[in-house]
């Protein structure tokens, strides 16, 4: 079937929806897209994009597992067959969103929620071990739709020695680069990460990593400030309230993440409950406002971007194009361009969509499987030799 399947769509253009959900666990992102070709001949066109906000009891349960600290077995293979089902109402409403049947659909790329991601060994039960967790049954999807989806693509790459993360750089080195200018793509979602493509560069000459947290912090900030009334500080209207705390600024960015070179993946196991309990202690004993908590964060996220750029960098961008939930904030937008002295742009800015970019990225990747194109960018994980990432389920 896998093999009917390549050779029809050799040389048709092919419509693959991406599905992601990110650290900040707070929806499910569809994209719609038609690809045609692959590698560097590759052309892809969106189409359509929802995200589905997970009701509140799903994001709790992210959150709750993902601190590593409960769920047993029966509750991991409930809630992995359960992300399985929302992939599939994602799917079936950007279909219906753009007007499509989905029986049209040739293929779906599913990132699924990473639980807990350990890129550097640790010893267990006598051995030295490494390991990552995205849930999201593909299965369920592939009956749902009725073809291939492609999914858990971080694995094979950590088989390979390399991090796992981040994995869009291989997409924006195919999609992004120029011959004449050094690009960055800064995208913040719960966790930031940064891509360098040097100008005119190879594959091989792409770099990214993690830059630190993106929107995590603030979100929980935010929740926690206000009772659960709201997740994330819409427009910085928090963040706007408060001001810059210099000695707390001062104590984040001692950071030991933010010195670690490069490749680096981080995620909620650092900046998670741990992290934030201990800001909140360290603003009580500064007598802070709640809303200079936020206002810290948020400079604090701009800042980790600073650093990355001015520390980790070898080739600096020419310009930083950044997308993800954080594009939408415009005090970190704000405090962003105040640290930065290159232009920063949105997506938006280039007609492109900021919310669909990841999901966009998964598409890709999938089809880059189907093809049997290597889709990891070892300079980028660390991995001792390309790899086709992700597991067919057909």
């Amino acid at each position: 079937m896998l093999n009917g399947f390549l050779l029809k769509q050799k040389d048709e253009p092919m419509l693959v929806i991406g599905l992601m959900s990110g650290t900040s666990a707070d929806g499910m992102d569809a994209a719609l897209t038609r690809i045609a070709g692959s590698g560097t001949d590759i052309s892809v066109q969106l189409i359509d994009f929802v995200s589905l906000p997970y009701p509140q009891d799903i994001r709790q349960a992210i959150l709750r597992l993902a601190s590593g600290a409960s769920g047993g077995s029966r509750e991991l293979c409930l809630f992995h067959f359960l992300l399985g089902q929302l992939g599939l109402e994602a799917c079936l409403s950007v279909c219906q969103k753009a007007g499509i049947d989905p029986k049209e659909i040739d293929l779906v790329g599913s990132h699924g929620q990473t639980l807990y991601h350990i890129p550097e060994a640790e010893e267990y039960l006598g051995h030295s071990v490494r390991g990552t967790l995205q849930l999201g049954e593909a299965s369920v999807i592939s009956e749902g739709i009725g073809c291939p989806v492609v999914s858990d693509f971080r694995v094979r790459d950590m088989a390979a020695g390399g991090q796992g993360a981040p994995l869009v750089p291989y997409v924006e080195y195919l999609l992004y680069r120029k011959k004449d200018r050094n690009v960055g793509l800064q995208n913040i979602g719960g966790i930031g990460n940064i891509t360098v493509l040097p100008a005119n560069c190879a594959l091989e000459d792409v770099f990214a990593f993690d830059t630190g947290p993106g929107n995590m912090v603030m979100d929980q900030l935010t929740e926690i400030i206000t009772g659960g009334q709201m997740t994330y500080d819409q427009g910085g209207q928090l963040a706007e309230k408060g001001t810059v705390s210099d000695n707390l600024l001062c104590f984040m960015l001692e950071d030991p993440y933010l010195r670690l070179p490069p490749p680096k993946t981080t995620g909620r196991e650092y900046y998670g409950a741990d992290y934030v309990k201990a800001l909140l202690q360290k603003g009580k004993s500064l007598q802070l406002k709640d809303e200079d908590l936020v206002a810290t964060a948020t400079r604090f996220t701009a800042e980790c971007i600073r650093v990355a750029i001015q520390d980790h960098c070898a080739v600096r961008p020419d310009e930083l194009i950044v997308g993800g939930g954080g594009s939408r904030n415009p005090v970190l937008m704000r405090q962003l361009r105040s640290c930065l002295s290159i232009p920063v742009l949105t997506n938006e800015d280039l007609g492109l969509n900021s919310d669909a970019k990841e999901a966009v990225a998964f598409a890709v990747l999938a089809s880059e499987c189907i093809h049997g194109h290597a889709n990891n960018a070892p300079s980028v994980t660390g991995a001792k030799h390309p790899v086709v990432m992700g597991k067919i389920s057909i």
